[in-house]
């Protein structure tokens, strides 16, 4: 399977490269949302964001703040790697 990164600039102007696990779209929140982790980090934390598929240069990531997201983030997450096992 081929690796997908995407960099994100931080609040300092630091560049940090990240690793995307999955990347979908919600039709029930009707945003579209990548799953991502550190290159090599083998533990398993991840991190979510909101993000615009549709902008060609990958868009700005945007926080997720409600416990509904995140709540059907976990159960998405939790399919994908009951499936990758």
């Amino acid at each position: 399977m081929e690796e997908k990164t995407f960099t994100v600039v931080d609040e300092n102007r630091e560049e940090k490269e990240f690793e995307v696990v999955l990347t979908f779209k919600s039709e029930d929140f009707d945003k579209s949302y990548v799953i991502y982790k550190m290159p090599g980090d083998d533990s398993e934390e991840v991190f979510a964001a909101i993000f615009d598929e549709e902008a060609k240069d990958g868009g700005n990531l945007v926080q997720i703040e409600s416990d509904e997201e995140w709540r059907m983030l976990e159960e998405v997450l939790e399919s994908f790697m009951d499936e990758e096992e």
